[in-house]
């Protein structure tokens, strides 16, 4: 099913690399904090393969409230494939969009403010150990609702999903997606998921991040190159950390003197 929203977090159920345990908590309306996401993820997993995730997805749709869903459905930044999915529920737009989409229809997760908190201590490493300590699920709600500090943390998640779960948060900022694109301990799927989001690229210091990060796929570094300003090349074309074929095709696009 496709309900028409892109985000790294909804790529990731659609692919079904997610667990049966983590999917069933989506079911109940958990991780998403913006409707658009909760409403994808609770979309995808009406009709699920295990019968209990498709029943909890529906029992949550069934229980979102119908002015707030139906204001939500108005609005001209929901993908028209939604609306279909809830017209062929009986639910149909408002005559009046809502104003704002920033909180979830349904609140499933409470306890993430709780969990910000008892991580909220003055020492960085203590706090790294207990981070890797927590549950996926607890660390996926701090990727979606924690602190900028908690995220810069969070990206580097062995987990894919909590991965991209930051990359989902819609407390992310740009300069934040600037400052992953340059780290070489994160995968190779976070920065092709940065790469290939349109709105992340135009900004000039991603591109030149991912370029120089030696874990960016080299193909998807080849591709930026001619974006580059010529500063920028010439330090590419003698980078030894970066892939060979990445620099030997930055030596091409140095202007000769």
């Amino acid at each position: 099913m496709d309900t028409g929203v892109r985000s790294p977090l909804v790529e990731f159920f659609k692919r079904g690399e997610v667990a049966r345990d983590v999917r069933l908590l989506a079911a109940e309306g958990t991780f998403a904090p913006r409707p658009h996401d909760q409403i994808a993820l609770l979309a995808l997993l009406s009709d699920d393969a295990d019968l209990e995730v498709a029943a909890t997805a529906n029992r949550t749709l069934d229980s979102l409230p119908e002015g707030p869903l139906r204001a939500f459905l108005a609005r001209a930044d929901v993908p028209a494939p939604m609306r279909d999915f809830f017209a062929a529920r009986g639910v149909l737009p408002a005559a009046v969009p809502a104003v704002e989409a920033e909180a979830p229809l349904v609140d499933a997760a409470p306890d993430a403010a709780a969990v910000v908190e008892t991580l909220a201590a003055p020492d960085a490493e203590e706090e790294t150990q207990v981070l890797a300590s927590l549950p996926i699920v607890e660390r996926m709600k701090l990727a979606m609702k924690g602190t900028k500090g908690q995220r810069a943390q969070l990206i580097r998640d062995s987990n894919k999903l909590v991965a991209a779960a930051v990359l989902s948060s819609p407390k992310l900022t740009e300069s934040e997606v600037e400052a992953f694109a340059k780290m070489a301990n994160v995968s190779e799927d976070t920065l092709r998921t940065i790469a290939t989001n349109r709105t992340w690229t135009k900004n000039y210091g991603v591109i030149a991040g991912l370029t120089r990060n030696p874990k960016t796929p080299a193909a998807i570094s080849m591709q930026m190159l001619q974006r580059l300003n010529e500063r920028d090349l010439k330090m590419l074309s003698i980078d030894r950390n970066v892939p060979e074929a990445v620099r030997l095709a930055a030596r091409k696009f140095v202007r000769p003197k």
